[in-house]
Order: structure tokens, then sequence, then C-alpha cells
């Protein structure tokens, strides 16, 4: 697609090209106030429209908040859950809500390495994994995403969770407080709470450390580098690009006591999907030698999934205040006008779901992130049940900053989904993959997860059960149902570079 050279959008243009009428890119993403104007392309401050003295206002600014961990259903506004997320609500309300937006899976224990390197490359999971130890190289080719803006002329700055294997302050223009993968735990924070037995731990109480370190709360501090961020930005001419990365609401699940108050054990509910243990825990790779499944008693409780759980929600509803502190600034610096924001998280986690703890699993809690997106045009309160990507995030930033996407991006712009036309972005099939131990396609309203070491299958219909409860893969009436799925992730496999043969294991699929 090409650009126009100095173009000016008004609050009409902008709507036009939602209506389908104007084919110039524009960023999906969360506005905080209605838009007055929209432009595609980064040009020079001062800069004047070759049809008329019209002033070129400058490109709109991107704001990226990212968390870590949380699950779709952990936003109130979507109705799964009951917890407190006033400002997520806020932005699910004036938005579109894509409702299934997936991670695509990781070849590490530590899920959020794989998504955060497909996210800041734009390469698909096994092609990243290809590249990720010579990630660096990404950087001084100029090729990762805050560097393809920067060429764009955007100013870039992040803060927060990094986990990319190349340095953050040398590929944003600034950085502060990069953090590693998790804050620091401690082992009296795993195989808890235990039964008749006093609790060892607190999630409230410094003297654990964590989220703690430094003697202020990690979402704390990131959200005063985005207000600080913010401060700078406004004196500036340059459009900014912000990736505010919050650890949480990653354990060590602390927060403030007045949050934790919030859910007394009798508000919590217990997941319907709840197991003491999941029959394939060790052959898939989450039994007790993983370190995020340690963190609750083997076999489960119900007791301590509700300690764990209002734990998850206290930190999420802390993480959510935080995430007001920043939209308040953006309004009240004068700058929501312009600005673009996306909300969405590396990956789920399962906290109780079907006898799990982690995010190493195939399951919706665990893939499924939520994925919110306002802009001119968008409609409010809309959601679109179209199963994408979490890095579609990417290429979509690129349309709205006027950069072609590189031949090496594999995830796709949702614009056209927005404007309710077909596009790439909108995927037939899901896959998943865990390591060499699970494998899974979405398709049709179907799930299939494939376990080659225990040679097991699980088969649901997501349609009808969606909380994965009835495992349909030993009934014979669904034969030909698993072998259809078997055949499609075939073909993703080899579309992805995923090179694990399932024939060996699933012979008769």
């Amino acid at each position: 697609m090409t650009l126009p050279k100095q173009t000016c959008w008004s609050k009409r243009a902008s709507a036009a090209f939602f209506q389908g009428n104007i084919a110039l890119p524009v960023l999906v993403a969360l506005a905080l106030t209605s838009p007055s104007s929209v432009h595609s392309q980064a040009l020079p401050a001062g800069s004047r429209s070759e049809q008329s003295n019209t002033p070129i206002a400058k490109p709109p600014n991107l704001l990226f908040l990212f968390a870590d961990d949380q699950s779709f259903e952990t936003v109130r506004a979507f109705g799964h859950t009951d917890i407190d997320t006033p400002n997520l609500d806020r932005l699910a309300a004036r938005g579109t809500t894509f409702t299934h937006a997936y991670n695509m899976g990781s070849w590490s224990g530590a899920v959020c390495i794989p998504s955060r390197t497909m996210l800041i490359t734009g390469r698909s999971l096994w092609h990243a994994q290809a590249i990720y130890h010579t990630t660096d190289q990404e950087r001084t080719a100029g090729r990762l995403w805050p560097q393809l803006l920067q060429g764009r002329g955007y100013r870039t700055y992040f803060t927060g969770k990094w986990h990319i294997n190349t340095d953050a302050a040398r590929t944003f223009n600034v950085a502060k407080h990069i953090r590693p993968g998790m804050p620091q735990d401690v082992p009296t924070g795993y195989n808890r709470p235990l039964a008749n037995q006093p609790d060892p731990w607190s999630p409230s109480d410094s003297k654990f450390g964590g989220f703690w370190e430094g003697g202020k709360h990690w979402s704390e501090v990131t959200a005063e580098d985005a207000i600080e961020f913010l401060g700078e930005a406004r004196q500036r001419s340059e459009p900014f690009f912000m990736y505010v990365a919050f650890n949480a609401p990653h354990d060590p699940r602390q927060s403030p006591q007045k949050y934790v108050d919030q859910y007394p054990l009798d508000r919590v509910q217990v997941p319907v999907n709840f197991l003491p243990e999941y029959p394939h825990q060790d052959a898939m790779g989450c039994g007790p030698g993983l370190r995020d499944e340690r963190l609750a008693p083997f076999p489960r409780t119900e007791h301590a999934v509700k300690v764990h759980r209002r734990e998850y929600y206290a930190l999420i509803t802390h993480l959510d205040a935080q995430i007001g502190r920043v939209l308040d600034t953006l309004e009240s610096n004068g700058l929501a006008e312009n600005t673009w924001i996306f909300f969405t998280a590396d990956h789920g986690l399962a906290v109780g779901h079907h006898g799990l703890f982690g995010k190493q699993n195939l399951y919706d809690h665990s893939l499924r992130v939520p994925f919110m997106v306002v802009g001119p045009g968008v409609k409010a309160g809309q959601r679109i049940s179209a199963p994408i990507y979490l890095q579609d995030v990417m290429p979509t930033a690129l349309e709205l900053a006027g950069v072609q996407k590189p031949a090496h991006v594999g995830f796709h712009s949702l614009l056209p989904l927005l404007r309710g036309e077909s596009s790439p972005a909108r995927r037939e099939a899901i896959c998943g993959a865990y390591l060499d131990l699970q494998r899974a396609i979405i398709h049709e309203g179907w799930k299939l997860i494939l376990y080659p070491k225990a040679k097991a299958a699980r088969l649901y219909h997501l349609a009808e059960d969606p909380s994965e409860l009835t495992d349909l893969a030993d009934d014979s009436a669904y034969q030909a149902t698993k072998q259809r799925l078997f055949r499609r992730l075939l073909v993703l496999q080899k579309e992805f570079g995923d090179e694990l043969d399932l024939t060996m294991s699933f012979p008769n699929l």
C-alpha cells in the first residue's frame, strides 16, 4: 500500500477510512478521548500540505501497555470473573475487544521469553527461536519494533520487564528500570498454603522482597516512569512510542494489603474445571519439577487455589490502578487526543484451572490474553471473536506509523478486521506449542491437544464447552474430527517451521 505524502486527516476522513472509503493505514489502539484526526505518516513538525497552507499535525503517539501472566478472564468487563478492574473496563467500554487473542506458545519454560521475542521481532514462534541467540544482531541491523518506528521519526521509551536477548537501553531512545523476567522470589513463597498450618508467606509484607525490592512496588515505579516519559514527551516535537511493561501479575503475587482485603476468600470462586492433579502433568512438562507448578501443594486443594487466586486478583487490581494513573496523566497533559494505546499481555495463567498453576499448557486460560483496542472510528463496546495472535499488535502499529511491514514479520495488521473486512489476521486456525511436549490446534470451534511423550490426545468442543471440561478424544464418534484437526495441524507446522514429527507418536491420526 502506497502512503500519500504530507496528508492531513480530518475527523471526516478518519470516519471514511473505517467505512472503507479511504485506503490509508490506521493504528489499532486504545484512545482515551474522541479523536479529532489521524495521520498515517510521520512528517517533520511544521510541514505543510502540497495542496494548502494548512500545517501538518504530528503523527499519532503510541502508548503500549503490557502485562505479564494476565489471563483473558481477568477483566471484569468481560464477565468471566468477579474482579475489580475499573480502568481496563473503561478501555473496553470505549473501544473494541478482540475476545480471542492468543500467544502462539513457547520453546522455553519461561513462556514470556518467546512471546516477547515474537513481539519485538515480528517473527512467529519457531522463526523467532531461530534468531533468539542472535537477537542482538537484529538490533544492530535496526529490525526491532521500536527501531522501525525511530526510522519514522518517533522518540521511543521503555520501562519495566524486558526479558529479550538484547540491550533495551540500546534499543530505545530512553529506558528506565529495565527489569528481569520476574521479581526475586523466596522459598517460603512455594508449596503453600498447607492444610491446617499457618501460611509462612504474605503478599503485602515487604520483608519478602520481590515487587517490594527498592522500597516501592514495581508496578508503581513502572507507572511513575511512564508518567515521567509523558511529561518529557509533552515538551518535545517528535511523536512518541512508549513500551510500558509491567511485571505484574507474575508471581510473587504481591500487592498492598488494601488490595488483598478486597478479595476475602468467600468472594473468590474455584474454577469450574478444578482438578486435584492433571492426569498428564509429568508427560506434558507441568509436574512438580516445573517452578510455576510448585507454588501450590500437590495434590491441589480448593483452599490453596482460592488463596492463590485471591493474590492474583489483588495484584491485577493494583496493576489496574497504576494503568489508571498513566491514562489520567495522558489526559491531563493534553496528549490523549493524538495518542493511541494498546493493552494486552504476553500470555495467560492457570492458577488452579485443570489442576495446573503455570502458563506452560495449551488450555485457553493460559493461551488467551485480554486485547482491547480503541481508535478513530472504532466502535465503542464492540467485541470481535475472530481469532488473532497478540503479536499482531506490532505490524498494526507499524502501519499507523507509515512503516512498510518487513518481509520477515509473520504477523498481520488488525485494521481490516476493525473495518469488518477480511484479513490474514483472522486466522482460520490457531496453533499452540510448548517445547516438544505439547501441540494444539483450535479450528472451527474445536481444540485438539496432543502430548507426544504420553501419546495422548485431548479433544474439546469449545463452541459448546468453553471451560474445556469434557474430553471427547476417546469417543469414537469424534474420530473423524480428530483426524481433520490433526491434518490441519500438520499444515500449520509446515507453515510456521515447526519440525516436531507428530506422526511418530500419533500414527492413527
